[in-house]
């Protein structure tokens, strides 16, 4: 389905709307499975989203037609399995890039990919890449976006949304054509081998970036200060003079 108000040349140009599903990343890959090859750029909307995931089988809870759930299908098959942590980097970018306007200076990324305002959780990115060889064949993008939900679950931990910090709503489909746009525009960067513009853009964005805050690794609790997040993704953090690398897996954020 065409929608005249996307600007970007082929990130939802392709778009596909559906009022409730399990999870949009599910679907695009059922998509993808059972017909014929579907355009790149192609973007999986849904008003509901019951069994939506988050990293390390999180589950995201929306309100149905309150926040923004899609999912996006791009083929970066310029893109070797060793440099995939750039798909993030660019994903997380246009998510930011879109909302900055509206939110300005508290944005931030918080690594590997969840949208911070100050110490609250926005939205979060799960990205599912599927190899070919050496290189990415294709790869899903879930996103999902507090945007007009005003009351979150207990469970929900720091959960906070743009209704909350600005007090209005807004629209779905609005911000959505401008994310799609800015993802859209780092994607086209980093095909332009402008490797370097975007790995510096997303640590200059980074959440707790050189300041010096608590973690957790190995069940021990350290202070540490951010410097630098690995060509590969590796989280950079100073403890006592030394600069140690983390994997996912291996650190947690201590937040308020």
């Amino acid at each position: 389905m065409q929608n005249n108000i996307f600007s970007a040349l082929f990130v939802g140009q392709n778009l596909v709307t559906i009022k409730e599903v399990d999870s949009t990343n599910t679907f695009l890959k059922n998509l993808l499975s059972n017909s014929k090859p579907l355009p790149e750029g192609t973007v999986i909307m849904a008003e509901s989203q019951y069994a939506g995931r988050g990293q390390q089988q999180n589950k995201w809870h929306s309100e149905p037609g309150k926040n923004l759930t899609f999912s996006i299908l791009l083929t970066p098959g310029f893109l070797p399995v060793v440099n995939q942590f750039d798909l993030t980097r660019v994903v997380s970018l246009g998510v930011f890039d879109a909302l900055l306007p509206y939110l300005g200076d508290k944005l931030k990324i918080k690594w590997p990919n969840d949208i911070y305002y100050d110490e609250h959780k926005l939205g979060g990115i799960l990205i599912e890449a599927h190899i070919q060889g050496d290189h990415i064949k294709n790869a899903i993008i879930g996103i999902g976006l507090n945007i007009n939900q005003e009351n979150f679950e207990p469970g929900a931990g720091n959960a906070i949304s743009v209704k909350q910090i600005l007090h209005r709503d807004y629209d779905l489909r609005t911000l959505l054509s401008e994310i799609c746009a800015h993802i859209e525009g780092y994607y086209l960067n980093l095909k332009a081998g402008k490797v370097s513009l975007v790995r510096n853009m997303y640590l200059s964005r980074l959440y707790w970036l050189n300041q010096t805050k608590h973690f957790r690794s190995n069940d021990q609790i350290f202070e540490g200060v951010i410097r630098n997040v690995k060509d590969e993704g590796l989280l950079v953090v100073e403890n006592n003079n030394e600069q140690q690398e983390f994997s996912l897996k291996q650190i947690e954020f201590l937040n308020k």
